[in-house]
């Protein structure tokens, strides 16, 4: 993703999987020992390291600068993969510093997508985009709706040139999954895409802004959703995660010292808004790790002032 502002494609991918600010948020509910990265890989602040010169093969090169961090690749050391650089980690271990929450917000906001986007294929949606989707996480978005539909086909967004190689190289191989290179604002690029990628916009989708919609101003990233739901027909999900901390000297210096991407502080109601005109599935907007929990009120022992927020809606009542 790019680390202009207007473009969500860093801002989005490292909100998603950096935590807060590309979904990272320490927050109450573990992930899977199978998603924590092998602590003989990670440094103090919890972030994956990796020598820069692993990933010199196959790197774009085209408006590519390692030493410029990225947002999809800050939460990617979040998340303790390898597909980070230096700057990355070293603006990683900076909101570490802030709040030792954002790392494991970051595998809270994965959880929480995984679980919504389980339920969207067990509602009968069979196609999925994932918009801002950063580097590739495991388990990725199709390996939850194909637990559930296996055909069900996905398409994954963004514009970071690293995180469109790797989703590119690791994800685009089964039949039904699309990985598209473009801005997630620039709707009708995306939606051309998709549908040549074998997304059916006459059917339901399930439309995912994971941990993205946090690097826009309220009334834009407003816009945004409100844009693709209107593509989209009766019956399609939204699900919806962005970074949220009630500690306001926090966020000050979070915002002044992250370097990637500006960022906005949502309030409750202002990401309530981004939902406007659709139906709220229960629980409704709640921190990510209370979202259908397996064990409601599991972490509820860390309840920190920095997570995810998150929640799902429907188009109509298709």
């Amino acid at each position: 993703m790019r680390l202009t502002p207007p473009g969500i494609g860093a801002a989005a991918g490292l909100a998603k999987h950096v935590g807060w600010l590309a979904p990272s948020f320490a927050m109450q509910a573990r992930a899977p020992v199978s998603a924590r990265p092998d602590p003989r890989e990670v440094d103090a602040a919890g972030c994956g390291r990796v020598d820069d010169g692993e990933m010199d093969d196959g790197a774009p090169s085209e408006g590519f600068d390692p030493s410029e961090p990225s947002i999809a690749r800050v939460y990617d050391a979040f998340l303790g993969g390898k597909d980070n650089y230096a700057a990355d980690r070293e603006v990683a271990t900076r909101l570490a510093e802030i709040s030792p929450e954002f790392a494991q917000g970051a595998h809270d906001n994965r959880a929480f997508i995984g679980r919504a986007a389980t339920w969207a294929a067990g509602r009968g949606i069979r196609q999925f985009l994932d918009l801002g989707s950063g580097l590739p996480a495991h388990p990725a978005v199709h390996e939850f709706a194909r637990d559930v539909i296996p055909d069900a086909r996905v398409g994954y967004v963004d514009n970071d040139p690293v995180a469109v190689l790797r989703a590119r190289a690791l994800l685009a191989k089964p039949d039904g999954i699309t990985v598209i290179k473009a801005d997630l604002t620039d709707l009708d690029l995306v939606l051309a895409e998709a549908t040549a990628g074998g997304i059916d916009l006459t059917e339901p989708v399930c439309l995912i802004f994971a941990m993205v919609l946090h690097f826009y101003p309220p009334a834009r990233a407003q816009s945004i959703v409100a844009g693709y739901v209107s593509r989209v027909p009766a019956g399609s999900a939204v699900v919806l995660s962005t970074g949220r901390m009630d500690d306001e000297d926090a966020w000050h210096r979070m915002r002044d010292g992250y370097s990637a991407s500006p960022t906005y502080n949502h309030s409750r109601d202002e990401v309530a808004s981004f939902f406007a005109g659709l139906e709220m599935i229960p629980p409704g907007l709640v921190r990510a790790t209370d979202w259908r929990a397996a064990a409601p009120g599991a972490g509820a022992q860390v309840r920190g002032p920095v997570y995810p927020l998150g929640g799902v809606a429907v188009a109509g009542h298709g």
